[in-house]
């Protein structure tokens, strides 16, 4: 383990309230690690390591032996980036034609476009363009910030590039420094029905309301079903994500539901009555204004361990702001620093998006030690995480160490059976964490957004 894998474990699992005892049952095995200027390896063991170690305390809660964890450093990388390879057709392209970064005339923004609306935005302020060639030629017209501003003020999604010590000048990154990693608070207990759980199996029966998208809480919630979670995800009528949700609805049911109609409402409301967790990653006032705030959420379902993700931090002039991986990137220092590390001419992002991922794991942790908690008879909690705060939590760890760069190509596991997708046949990789006497596996295959109806099983 090198010197960053021991402090970030370390930052990690005191962000999810952890007992720093525990921290010795950690092991992390494997060489080498994802090239770039941050420890990005470092990072995506440390916070795989900190939902693991929350199993195996969960699995203790519920009878069993305290086992020790081991992560492998290198199939943690690499569940960081793609965890399926098909198996005789291809994955949709992740991004839309013209997003990507772009040169204006006094530095550089990226645009992101993948869904519909956003593009729309977009080519509002710009003009319906026949490609990225076409699209630098317009953007180069521009001022990076005046375009920032306009984008996003015709409700599209863009982040100019800014340095570190630039986002920690902003009204914003002083704001998201003011954070907790996890912003976290005891509410009201509730029993936690047993539905079946077991030592082996901790999170049996547990019923997870997913109303997450790309891809920080997909992430926490395929990790939780990978110990036993039922987790429903839900969806609008007409939302897809086709370039990740192959990716992320393994072990999961999709369905789809339409909050704004009075019979979605009230399936909605059924379903809430009756979750153990709700998991949510929409904009800080979208549920608010849908009539489903934290206190309605409370009096729907007493008890009920609530999280909630967003780009860029709960307080500032920019907790409302869409972002994405991607933005927070340029926004907060990671894209340039990257550039002057690798010596190019344009943004050097991070090799994975790391800030999802991350924070991800970090909201699966919350919630299986929230599960832990409300066992012994103690407060359910509500939870808040952020890209942008997750982001802070990387940079302040420091340069990467060098390292033998990974390369993926030996690490699918050929000796699982074939996961039969909607798409067709997939390998997966092997799961980056080995708990004894607790295996992580999913039951059921990625499936379609809609492929399921709207209710409990």
């Amino acid at each position: 383990m090198t010197t960053g894998t021991r402090t970030l474990i370390a930052a990690a699992w005191n962000a999810v309230g952890g007992k720093q005892e525990l921290l010795d049952a950690v092991n992390f095995v494997g060489e080498g690690g994802l090239p770039s200027a941050y420890r990005v390896t470092d990072f995506a063991s440390a916070t795989i390591a900190a939902a693991a170690l929350a199993v195996a305390e969960l699995a203790q809660c519920r009878g069993g032996k305290f086992s020790g964890v081991t992560v492998d450093r290198r199939l943690s990388s690499f569940w960081f980036a793609w965890s399926i390879r098909p198996v005789g057709w291809e994955m949709p392209a992740p991004w839309d034609p013209i997003a990507g970064d772009y040169q204006t005339r006094d530095g550089w923004i990226r645009l992101h476009t993948n869904a519909p609306h956003h593009r729309i935005a977009a080519e509002k302020i710009l003009g319906q363009q026949a490609g990225k060639t076409a699209m630098a030629k317009v953007v180069r017209e521009w001022d990076k910030q005046k375009l920032e501003a306009a984008i996003v003020d015709a409700g599209g999604c863009a982040a100019e590039m800014r340095s570190v010590a630039q986002w920690a000048a902003h009204p914003q990154g002083a704001a998201v420094a003011s954070q907790h990693v996890v912003q976290m608070e005891n509410t009201p207990h509730a029993p936690l029905l047993d539905r079946g759980a077991t030592p082996s199996r901790p999170l049996a029966g547990v019923r997870v309301l997913d109303l997450t998208r790309v891809l920080a809480g997909p992430v926490a919630s395929r990790f939780l079903a990978g110990y036993g979670a039922n987790v429903l995800r839900l969806d609008p009528p007409d939302w897809d994500e086709p370039g990740v949700v192959p990716e992320v609805t393994l072990g999961k049911r999709c369905a789809r539901l339409d909050l704004k109609t009075a019979e979605g409402r009230a399936v909605f409301e059924g379903l809430l009555a009756q979750a153990d967790v709700i998991l949510h990653g929409y904009r800080a006032d979208a549920l608010d204004r849908l009539g489903y705030d934290a206190v309605a959420r409370r009096a729907l379902s007493p008890g009920v361990i609530d999280v909630s993700l967003c780009a860029y931090g709960w307080t500032g002039p920019w907790a409302l702001r869409r972002g994405f991986d991607s933005l927070v990137q340029m926004s907060c220092g990671i894209a340039d620093t990257g550039m002057k590390w690798g010596q190019t001419e344009k943004p050097t992002p991070l090799p994975v998006q790391a800030l999802d991922h991350g924070t991800g794991y970090l909201a699966a942790a919350v919630i299986i030690r929230a599960i832990t908690q409300r066992l012994n008879n103690a407060n359910s909690v509500t939870a808040r995480l952020s890209l942008a705060r997750t982001a802070r939590l990387l940079i302040d760890a420091g340069d990467a160490e060098t390292e033998v760069a990974l390369a993926p190509e030996n690490f699918f596991d050929t000796a699982s059976p074939i996961e039969q997708t909607d798409w067709g046949h997939a390998k997966r990789l092997k799961p980056p964490v080995t708990i004894q006497d607790a295996p992580m596996y999913w039951t059921l295959p990625a499936r379609r957004l809609g492929s399921a109806k709207p209710g409990w099983i």
